[in-house]
């Protein structure tokens, strides 16, 4: 295992191994050996707090899934059998699957995997390796063998973790365990009934808790401190206070300490509370997003998975991020939208570039590019936001894909692979730090209009994620962004247009399988917009499809004309969310961001696999190792394992904190 420190001469290997649809990579964390102490030893508690709430969410995926996972790992250790044949292989694939997606469901289709092996050669593994690890509920390897034989194998029971399909109950029919013996009926009328009386400043109804019904009487499981995932909890509070010891500021320690009163007592005020604090903390070099946060799980928009991401500031990226940070007012006002949805006064927007150090929950293995948060629009509102671009990941993105010839293959002329070569990581940086910083932030709703999770429901995610990004293109080759230093030149900004449509209406197929509809809420996002633009362009021929050698390219041949485009899909978008308007979100999200043209697909699937680049990519995240002299931490090392296998059950063995069923 490669355990080489941060003071090593050579840029970190970034490329680990590739399995089914994923390959696995390495990021480094720039200056690490060189920060402080008191430093090093907040970001080591705040890296155990984040790997303690691990277990969280693969429980929150899937009821069984830590059960399978365990089971999984257990027969890894322990199996006594032959380790070199094909079927071993094809079972470990399965396993490395589970990992990467925190359970039995693909990451992004949402589809549950089955492995490649027999139901007797799952048997055959069960019965040569260790049986203390089966729960004794089960009598027997055979008896626990019947139990989850077809919660693994059978691809007609719980097929699917997230159904968005608004003419079934998405509740009955997903697999996620936020919902119990509860329809989707109840659910909305239950939360409905909260939400009418919350006042201009409602909490997030539903964030933190499992609804189930009993004696037929709706109620939650709180996640919390003696309540639903406390062992877990308890971890992550007693890291959490230890960091809040030593933070940087008065204002940082404010902000963890409200955290772990959340924790504490579940009240989602004090969520609210923790949220209002941590925006304001912009001038702490260490941050933390830790807590229950994104709600792309949830078909209604409202339970939240566990995630967590600890990182440094970084000081060359934060520059750009804080110069748009600076000039929010100037984007806003300049946007398309119609002036009753914009805010007269953009306050609290700040923006940082950072490097991350490690990320646990729905940000692991699979990982953001960039973050903007608090989520509740009332907070937004008043108090503003703080968005993240993570830069460390970027570039390892950035290494990975210079060599993969996908540019090469996609683009229609040595012009726009040039053109993408050499701007397009600044490019992708400076979209990713507009749709977060200004594009999130951006807009207001309508007085009277209530939380989009209410009024958009499953197309809520989307229709924000199209928005932000429509912000940022709308922006992406306006000279303001000359004037500010933040590009060289306008190609920067068509590079990006190219990027965009090319990976909208061709290159993000390769993610999902031939015959099914899209149903990831970012990627129904990007379809949405470029296929919506080259519809709306026909009439001038502002994309044209072409073909050359059997093969279908889009090419833009008017990227001012696209702008104006993109502008005016933003203002339609944004009066869809101010106003809550449920019927215009459907008819956008169902007509061009879900079904796929099966002719294209088949073509760029076939494309892509002479490549053999997976599809999907995450990461394996360094190891923090504190250094002890009389019981006290004198330094903590970094370390950049590069197994994936090795820190799945490293951290199976060191953070497993929940039972198998919750």
């Amino acid at each position: 295992m490669d355990t080489s420190h941060e003071n090593q001469p050579q840029p970190l290997r970034v490329f680990s191994e590739q399995f089914a649809d994923i390959r696995i990579l390495r990021y480094q964390v720039p200056g690490f050996g060189e920060l402080p102490l008191q430093q090093k030893t907040l970001l080591y508690y705040l890296y155990e707090a984040a790997l303690s709430g691990r277990d969280m969410i693969y429980d929150q995926n899937y009821k069984y899934n830590l059960l399978i996972r365990r089971t999984l790992e257990n027969i890894l250790k322990s199996f006594t059998g032959d380790r070199k044949s094909g079927e071993w292989g094809k079972f470990l694939e399965y396993v490395k699957k589970v990992w990467f997606s925190n359970g039995i469901h693909h990451h992004y289709s949402m589809d549950k995997f089955i492995p490649d092996v027999s139901g007797e050669y799952f048997l055959h593994l069960l019965k040569n390796s260790d049986t203390c690890c089966i729960p004794s509920v089960w009598k027997s390897v055979e008896e626990f063998f019947a139990f989850v034989k077809p919660l693994i194998f059978n691809k007609d029971l719980d097929t699917k973790r997230v159904v968005q399909d608004p003419e079934v109950d998405m509740i009955l029919t997903s697999a996620n365990n936020f919902y119990e013996n509860v329809s989707q009926n109840e659910a909305e009328e239950f939360y409905k009934n909260q939400s009418e009386n919350s006042g201009s400043r409602p909490v997030s109804f539903g964030l933190n808790s499992k609804l189930i019904k009993e004696d037929n009487i709706v109620k939650e499981k709180v996640w919390k401190f003696n309540g639903m995932y406390s062992p877990a909890i308890e971890k992550v509070i007693y890291w959490l206070e230890k960091a809040a010891d030593i933070t940087e500021s008065e204002l940082q320690k404010a902000a963890l300490t409200k955290l772990i009163e959340f924790y504490k007592t579940g009240n989602l005020k004090k969520f609210d509370e923790y949220s209002i604090l941590w925006l304001k903390d912009t001038e702490s070099e260490i941050d933390v997003v830790n807590g229950f946060i994104e709600v792309y799980g949830d078909p209604l928009g409202r339970k939240a998975t566990f995630e967590s991401v600890v990182s440094i500031r970084d000081i060359e990226a934060s520059k750009r991020a804080e110069i748009i940070s600076k000039n929010a007012q100037w984007f806003e006002d300049h946007s398309p939208s119609n002036p009753q949805y914009k805010k007269k006064n953009v306050t609290g927007v700040s923006a940082r570039g950072i490097n991350v150090v490690v990320e646990s929950g729905d940000c692991s293995p699979s990982t953001p590019i960039g973050i903007n948060l608090p989520n509740a629009d009332w907070i937004r509102a008043e108090h503003g936001s703080k968005s993240v671009t993570i830069n460390n990941i970027m570039e390892a993105y950035d290494m990975a894909s210079k060599e993969s010839g996908a540019i090469e293959e996609f683009a229609w002329s040595e012009k726009e692979v040039e053109l993408s070569k050499k701007w397009g990581l600044l490019a992708s940086n400076l979209h990713v730090d507009l749709h977060e910083i200004v594009g999130h932030g951006s807009g207001k709703l309508k007085d009277g209009v209530g939380n989009p999770s209410d009024t958009l429901k499953n197309y809520a995610s989307t229709i924000e994620e199209a928005r932000a990004d429509l912000f940022a293109l709308y922006f992406t080759i306006d000279p303001k962004l000359i004037d500010l230093g933040l590009m060289p030149e306008i190609e920067t900004g068509i590079a990006e247009y190219n990027s965009y449509i090319r990976g909208g209406l061709m290159t993000q197929l390769v993610r999902v399988g031939l015959g099914k509809n899209i149903e990831e809420s970012h990627m129904r996002n990007r379809q949405l917009i470029a296929k919506w633009a080259y519809e709306k362009g026909l009439h001038d021929n502002v994309i044209e499809k072409k073909t050359k050698e059997g093969k279908t390219y889009f090419v833009i041949n008017d990227h001012i004309l696209l702008r104006d485009i993109f502008g005016a899909l933003l203002r339609e978008i944004q009066r869809i969310k101010s106003e809550g308007d449920y019927e215009a979100a459907k008819s956008l999200v169902e007509n061009y961001g879900v079904k796929v043209n099966r002719d294209l697909h088949e073509e760029v699937l076939t494309r892509w696999k002479k490549l053999n680049i997976a599809p999907f990519a995450g990461f394996i995240n360094p190891r923090l190792v504190p250094v002890f002299e009389n019981d006290s931490i004198v330094d903590v090392k970094i370390e950049y394992p590069d197994d994936f296998s090795e820190q799945m059950l490293e951290y199976a063995e060191k953070y497993a904190y929940l039972p198998e069923i919750n």
